[in-house]
């Protein structure tokens, strides 16, 4: 009778990084020295870090506990900030549609038409916010209208360009059975690319308003609206327990419009 006799598998060597060409690490050897240069640029200091933390200690401690005497106007301006948001949300998501479909290389009608729209969703994405703000404070004055506008410009900017690269993804397929059917552009666009295309807007619109609210607090510092104005006050005037109070409310409100857009997101999508 034979004996078999059985040997150990082979051991398989762990994967190891592929050798890098001389480009390649020259390339990295600029980015680290890069770094290296931008850290002492900005002035980056670990022990003018660890002299700060006892006037961080002393201003923790004179936020604690946190003033209630302002609750009501505490409350009202967090309101008018989630309004800001929601508002400029809505508008610019709307207005974002039918930029994105001529930012879409097949749907736009011409390449020039198509360019254009390319041009005006980066060079809004590219501007941030606060500038915006700033732009329609001086031209509408302040408020909450300033702020609004601003973040319409933003969501223009940011779901334009997702909404664009979603109806770029989606099947070809119905598309091209309704143009040989002989249906019509507009047709086929709402027959076949925006269904296709409604779960990734739907997502990208919840994400643009938890965006905007957080980006409407920082609008209100420039006098924008919203309960920016609030905070930057209570701060100015060392009022550092109002100051925690505003800061708790806009953390609130925050948790809250992420919670219901997650909610949202899982019975709509």
């Amino acid at each position: 009778m034979t004996e078999h006799i059985t040997y150990p598998a082979p051991r398989v060597l762990p994967d190891r990084f592929e050798r890098t060409s001389p480009i390649t690490f020259m390339f990295w050897l600029v980015v680290i020295g890069f770094f290296a240069w931008s850290v002492n640029n900005i002035g980056v200091s670990l022990t003018d870090l660890w002299g700060g933390i006892p006037q961080m200690t002393r201003l923790v401690g004179e936020m604690l506990p946190p003033s209630t005497v302002r609750l009501e106007a505490v409350g009202w301006s967090l309101l008018e900030t989630f309004q800001m948001a929601f508002v400029g949300t809505v508008v610019g998501v709307l207005l974002s549609v039918p930029i994105a479909i001529m930012a879409t290389p097949h749907l736009s009608p011409h390449p020039l038409v198509y360019h254009a729209a390319r041009n005006l969703v980066a060079f809004f994405r590219t501007v941030p916010d606060l500038v915006w703000a700033l732009l329609f404070v001086v031209s509408v004055g302040l408020g909450p209208f300033a702020g609004t506008l601003a973040i319409v410009i933003d969501k223009i900017g940011f779901c334009g360009r997702f909404f664009a690269e979603a109806m770029e993804e989606v099947d070809r397929g119905p598309q091209e059975a309704l143009s040989a059917m002989g249906a019509s552009r507009l047709s086929l666009i709402m027959c076949a690319v925006l269904p296709a295309a409604m779960p990734s807007f739907i997502n990208t619109s919840l994400f643009s308003l938890e965006k905007a609210t957080r980006s409407s607090v920082v609008l209100g510092l420039v006098g924008a609206g919203g309960i920016g104005i609030e905070l930057k006050v209570a701060m100015d005037l060392f009022n550092y327990d109002e100051a925690a109070t505003i800061i708790l409310a806009i953390f609130a409100l925050v948790v809250l419009v992420e919670r219901l857009s997650a909610v949202l997101r899982k019975k709509v999508l």
